[in-house]
């Protein structure tokens, strides 16, 4: 796949965030769960907990320096869904592999799939929409994509490993394309290693929602 393919069909990216985040990430950026226990000093037994294992609830970490944090839920996953559908590599290690990724999703649709979720819709998020452009010109080397929802594994769960995050020079687009016969289906996330220290130049705008109702919008103010 092209870069330019990739922006030409999913010209925007979604993410989102616990409510009432914008302003830290907007200074400090958008975060990887491994980026945030880094920068909060966050190690040993608690860190294992926190990066290596099943997290089934929202998860607050603090400094001294730093104030307090939220890291979010793994809600969709377990350990007996993983181990039927893991390629290569075992729970521990595919935790640690999605805490070190940033996600975004392509298409609008999965965003609102998400929010209206058992596990959500009752609760106020902060939905951030960016401009893919702007993300690959500046992170094209840390981005990869992936053709399944990596983070759940409700719903008869795909196989998924070291191969499931490519670069998008050797994202197989058309494989997907014929397979699934919808372009809004071809990319289903798109990832970026580590952080997005940039977020405020690429945010379009950020919006407060409950399920998909517009609580409002957050920046610009």
């Amino acid at each position: 796949m092209h870069a330019e393919e990739l922006v030409e069909n999913y010209p925007q990216l979604f993410h989102m965030a616990e409510a009432n985040t914008w302003s830290s990430i907007r200074k400090r950026g958008l975060l990887s769960t491994s980026g945030l226990l880094d920068m909060f000093e966050i190690n040993g037994e608690k860190r294992y907990q926190i990066e290596s294992c099943h997290r089934p609830e929202c998860v607050a970490i603090s400094h001294p320096g730093l104030g307090t944090a939220v890291i979010r839920d793994q809600k969709p996953m377990s350990d007996a869904a993983l181990r039927k559908c893991l390629q290569n590599m075992n729970p521990r290690h595919w935790y640690e592999t999605l805490n070190r990724k940033v996600f975004f999703w392509v298409n609008r649709e999965r965003l609102l799939g998400l929010l209206s979720a058992r596990a959500y819709r009752s609760r106020k998020h902060c939905v951030l929409t960016l401009d893919t452009s702007r993300m690959v010109e500046r992170h094209l080397a840390r981005i990869t994509l992936s053709s399944i929802n990596s983070g759940s594994t409700v719903y008869n769960p795909q196989p998924r490993g070291v191969q499931t995050f490519q670069p998008i020079a050797s994202y197989p687009f058309d494989h997907w394309l014929k397979k699934r016969r919808s372009r809004t289906k071809a990319v289903v996330e798109l990832a970026v290693d580590y952080a997005v220290s940039d977020i405020a130049d690429l945010a379009l705008r950020v919006d407060h929602m409950q399920g998909d109702e517009l609580l409002e919008t957050v920046w610009p103010a």
